[in-house]
């Protein structure tokens, strides 16, 4: 998903409708956690401006059709999630990992919320992986829907409209349609930091808990 070609091919490919699925799916359904929602969002914004969404002659993106879409497609999304979590509760944490479920995303997500409760459902919108397993997990937790819904629509219209505006100012840069291909690569890697850091930071603890764990059997 780094290649510089392949969110611009995506966007192109899937349109508005595709978009709205994308971004529903990420946010609603557990299967949706791989899926590149920031760079996603970013490169769309940056594409509306600098008017090379499609190749040549096709249809450009509309910033305003693009956020009045994808905004619902967040919200529902996480509602969608949280009904998830509220009607199998439990049940997802004994859950085996496959495929399309993993279960230590679950677990990371749960142990993320008890840190940090409602806020969660915001904060959330801009961690990936996360992001797709909040809503459930607060709907296991049985957080009251009219409290998750002020969280989720703010959350929803915030996360969309800051990275689409975001890549939207970009792509009014003189100049930057000539270093698209560059700025999406940034992009993508920005997107993808926080997943990075959180991994280094795991791995560095899990050293640490060995080392002393080797120092006490010393």
């Amino acid at each position: 998903m780094t290649d510089e070609n392949f969110l611009r091919n995506l966007i192109t490919f899937a349109g508005y409708p595709g978009l709205f699925l994308i971004i529903f799916a990420e946010t609603g359904l557990l299967i949706g956690f791989f899926l590149p929602g920031d760079s996603l969002l970013v490169t769309a914004g940056l594409l509306a401006a600098t008017a090379v969404a499609g190749i040549q002659n096709e249809t450009y993106l509309n910033i305003y059709y693009l956020n009045a879409l994808l905004i619902p497609a967040a919200v529902i999304g996480d509602a969608v999630g949280y009904y998830i979590g509220l009607k199998l509760g439990p049940k997802l944490y004994s859950k085996e990992s496959s495929r399309f479920f993993k279960k230590e995303h679950l677990l990371k997500t749960k142990a993320f919320y008890d840190k940090h409760g409602g806020k969660t459902i915001i904060i959330a919108r801009f961690m990936p992986i996360i992001r797709t397993f909040a809503p459930t997990v607060a709907g296991v937790a049985q957080m009251k829907y009219r409290k998750f819904f002020q969280y989720n629509v703010f959350g929803g219209v915030f996360w969309v409209l800051s990275m689409t505006l975001l890549g939207y100012f970009l792509g009014n840069i003189p100049g930057i349609e000539k270093h698209i291909e560059k700025v999406i690569v940034v992009i993508v890697f920005l997107s993808i930091l926080p997943a990075i850091v959180s991994w280094l930071k795991n791995k560095f603890r899990n050293k640490k808990v060995v080392s002393k764990k080797d120092e006490a059997d010393a």
